[in-house]
């Protein structure tokens, strides 16, 4: 009997967790440092939702072309009002135009042009609204959520009433 011997390649070995964990890390650092430095308002469209009409400038949709993610940051146009939700506070709003008010839980807070609005981190998260005093002239005002801690401090969201705008289109007609 003669014996034959077949000689097979050894298999590759299963990339482990931290490899895998590694190749993740560098692919991250690699987007970012060649992703997206300026990102132009005038090439975004503005989007009118069930809270109100805005432009995203940067959100999940877009973090894989970008150099700075996980931020969520977009601005609101606000006519009258926006509509009212709850989630959680720790998030800054920069009020960009116009003047008006957001009611938080239940009370009345006033801003102008050039006001920072923080949102309070609470158990439970907060229920509120923006309202424009000037309906001629709307306010216009700029998001920022660091999404880690958003995540952290569970920043889900509840739509309480709806935008007066809102007809169940996705995108508004304003340009600029």
């Amino acid at each position: 009997m003669e014996r034959v011997l077949e000689r097979r390649r050894e298999p590759e070995p299963a990339e482990q967790p931290y490899d895998l964990q590694r190749k993740r890390d560098d692919d991250m650092c690699r987007r970012r440092a060649d992703g997206t430095v300026v990102i132009k308002g005038k090439d975004l469209e503005w989007h009118q939702s069930r809270q109100s009409l805005a432009k995203f400038y940067l959100w999940e949709g877009n973090w894989d072309k970008l150099g700075a993610p996980p931020w969520r940051v977009f601005i609101h146009d606000i006519k009258t009002h926006s509509g009212s939700h709850r989630h959680q506070g720790g998030l800054a709003i920069l009020v960009l135009r116009g003047k008006g008010y957001t009611v938080v839980e239940g009370v009345r807070h006033d801003w102008e042009q050039g006001d920072c609005v923080l949102l309070p981190i609470i158990p439970g998260g907060v229920e509120h609204q923006h309202f424009n005093l000037d309906p001629a002239n709307p306010a216009l005002w700029l998001a920022l959520i660091y999404t880690p801690m958003a995540d952290e401090v569970n920043i889900g969201m509840a739509q309480v009433s709806e935008h007066p705008d809102w007809s169940g289109t996705k995108r508004g007609k304003k340009n600029g």
